[in-house]
This record gives structure tokens, sequence and C-alpha cells, in this order.
């Protein structure tokens, strides 16, 4: 041992059991934290699915992210997949009302989304707003598959954006299965980060909560 040099162990020796735990603690936590951000960054893309395309019964817009969705579904139409777009419509809110009783004019999604699928060459009398509004995913994968019903559909063409496409896929094969048979695609032109899937470009739900609308809990 050269002179002067410490002996091993006997620095660790030295230090207070409590310091040791507590250097053990950190090094444990800081090995997590970059493994958590690593995994982290691989979510965003693994949220993403997209079905292969097949002829439908009809293209759904789901509410939400004006005006991306319905941009993807007049494509899908202007393809000759379907022959009618189905807008869903959300519950009005309180956040409306106030809007409404302070006499302030708002434009409802469904109607923005209406005007961008006929500036995109959707037919008016191709488009359809199901009747009954909705609060969330479950809500609209229920009145989907009841108009299917009614109309005798065995297929559907679901758009959402790309950070709700796994759920929503999963959420008809809870409440639904098949057939009818859902396809889910995303809306490509949306911004989104696959790394960050919490930035604003994300659809607006992080990846631990996407199961919420209007701030209801999926299946409320």
């Amino acid at each position: 041992m050269q002179e002067g040099a410490w002996p091993r162990g006997a620095l660790s020796a030295r230090l207070p059991r409590w310091i040791r735990r507590a250097l053990v603690l950190a090094a444990l936590l800081g090995t997590g934290t970059v493994l958590l951000w690593w995994g982290a960054s691989g979510i965003g893309e693994w949220l993403m699915v997209a079905d292969a395309l097949e002829p439908a019964k009809a293209v759904v817009v789901l509410s939400g992210r004006v005006p991306f969705r319905a941009m993807e579904a007049a494509s899908i139409y202007r393809e000759g997949l379907a022959p009618e777009v189905w807008l869903t419509r959300e519950v009005v809110g309180p956040e409306e009302q106030a809007l409404d009783r302070l006499g302030v004019p708002f434009v409802r999604g469904d109607a923005s989304n209406r005007a961008v699928l006929e500036r995109l060459g959707v037919k008016p009398e191709a488009i359809r707003v199901l009747a009954g509004g909705v609060w969330n995913t479950v809500d609209e994968m229920r009145l989907i598959a009841a108009e299917l019903g009614r109309d005798g559909g065995d297929r559907v063409i679901i758009v959402t954006s790309k950070a709700h496409s796994r759920r929503v896929r999963a959420t008809w094969a809870a409440l639904v299965g098949a057939p009818p048979k859902a396809i889910i695609r995303y809306a490509r032109e949306e911004p989104y980060d696959g790394r960050s899937p919490t930035t604003p470009g994300a659809g607006g739900a992080t990846p631990g909560m996407p199961w919420t609308c209007r701030g209801r809990p999926l299946g409320s």
C-alpha cells in the first residue's frame, strides 16, 4: 500500500451508517430516474396504433383536436372507403353555458368539423351528426355501435388523435368487441412528439391519464 493511501473500505467505515444508507438510496433513486425517463420516452410511440384501411359503413370523427381528425376523415372519404362521415357531439359543458349566458358566441366542435369536411370536398349530405351528446370515449363507442346496429353496418373507421388511438381500440374491444369491426386510425397531420407525449401537441392528455374527457372519468 502506498504511503498516505486509504485502506479499502476505510472511508466508508468512517462514515456514519445513516450517511452510507443515504448515499446508497441516492444512487438507487438516480438509477431509477434514468430508467424511468428512458422508458417514458418510448410511451408516446407505443400509444400510436393504426389499423389497415378497409371499406366501411362510415368514417367517424371523434370529438376534439379540431381540425386534424376531420382532415384525416376527409382524406379517407375521398379515397372512396366510406360513403358517409359521422360526427360526435360533446355535451354542452359549464364553459359553453357560461358563454351563452354572457351572450358570447362560440362554435361547437362538430360545427367546426363539418366546415372542415365540406372545405375538403365531403358532400354536405354525406355528413351526419350522431344524435346524443357524449362526455367521453365510452359514450362515443356506445353511440357509434348503436348507430351501426340501426344501419346494419358491420364495419366502421374511427379517427382519433395519435396519443389516443391505442386506448380507443382497447375501449371498443372491451365494450363492443367484433363484429362490428372498428378500424382505428389517427390524424396523420396532428402535431405530436412521440418522445414527449405530455407536450401540448400530444392531444391534451398524459400517458397516465388518457381516460377522461371534460374532466369526467372514463365510464362516468
